[in-house]
């Protein structure tokens, strides 16, 4: 990161274009994590405008720097790794196809550089081009997915958000025998369905600690793709997203259960389906922001 990235100097609302304000830049030679946004949200089912969740984050997040080390770690993560913003993808309005080649084709050649991807979405659509890139460098991956819903539904669209881990398992992309979602509390075919499951109300009503144990034991050893939807925390905590579900994670339980993820091989993340539009006093952007930060801490752990 910058020099003055994340302490008590760094400002909160000057030149904060970056994520946590760090550069700007598609030179990534010197990162050992790439930020970049992807402003998509063609692939929603409810309400639109997750196209502008990469710069409500970016812009939240300046609200993180002040603190050297982000409570309750004892040390400060830019010592450990350097961030760098890749900005955000760019792809013609209203293309799909084109946004899915784009964002596969540039974030293999980041992983392929050896660096860690950050992604911002967007709709959750984005986690499937996303995944492809992986594969292409990591091969087969465990999913950890934070969500409301299980995003496995056979009769969506082609270009949905409700659709990319019914399609990943068949690509072949993540491994459904070592993948797990949490915080799910919508319909879903519970005799198919190929992945372990700690639904909302099971995550709510056991500890943090018990949650990151059954990912560990569910994941094992292998490179891990993790990947955040918003609304797999309650409304109250993140208002500003498409399709909000009562009864999700609080953040204090999404951070704690991040936090119990040290150790694992986490080689890809993103957060996405942040509606800046739908939010109140950035309550959802510093939400996505802070798992993000905290996810860099886990990583840099």
């Amino acid at each position: 990161m910058s020099e003055n990235t994340l302490n008590d100097s760094a400002s909160m609302f000057a030149n904060t274009f970056g994520f946590l304000a760090c550069p700007l830049s598609r030179d990534i030679s010197n990162a050992d994590v790439v930020a970049m946004g992807i402003p998509y949200d063609l692939g929603t089912t409810g309400r639109s405008g997750t196209r502008f969740g990469p710069q409500g984050i970016r812009r939240a997040s300046a609200n993180l720097r002040w603190e050297e080390r982000r409570w309750p770690w004892d040390f400060n993560v830019s010592e450990r790794l350097k961030l760098i913003d890749y900005g955000d993808l760019e792809f013609p309005p209203g293309q799909s196809e084109s946004m899915l080649a784009t964002v596969s084709a540039t974030a293999t050649e980041i992983l392929q550089q050896g660096k860690k991807l950050l992604s911002f979405g967007g709709d959750h659509f984005v986690t499937l081009p996303l995944l492809r890139a992986v594969h292409a460098v990591h091969g087969t991956v465990a999913l950890v997915h934070f969500d409301a819903h299980t995003d496995t539904y056979e009769e969506s669209d082609k270009y949905d958000h409700g659709s990319m881990f019914y399609f990943a398992p068949r690509e072949g992309l993540i491994a459904p025998q070592h993948s797990i979602q949490l915080g799910i509390r919508t319909e879903y075919d519970v005799p198919t369905h190929q992945f372990t499951v700690l639904d909302a109300a099971t995550v709510n009503d056991n500890s943090a600690q018990s949650a990151a144990e059954h990912i560990r034991s569910v994941v094992g050893d292998r490179p891990v793709y993790l990947t955040f939807d918003i609304d797999g925390l309650d409304p109250a905590f993140a208002p500003g997203t498409g399709t909000p579900v009562c009864g999700g994670l609080s953040t204090d339980k999404a951070l704690k259960i991040l936090r119990g993820m040290r150790g694992l091989n986490i080689v890809a993340m993103d957060v996405v389906e942040v509606a800046p539009s739908y939010d109140h006093a950035d309550i959802t952007s510093l939400a996505a922001a802070t798992l993000a930060l905290e996810m860099l801490y886990v990583i840099a752990s």
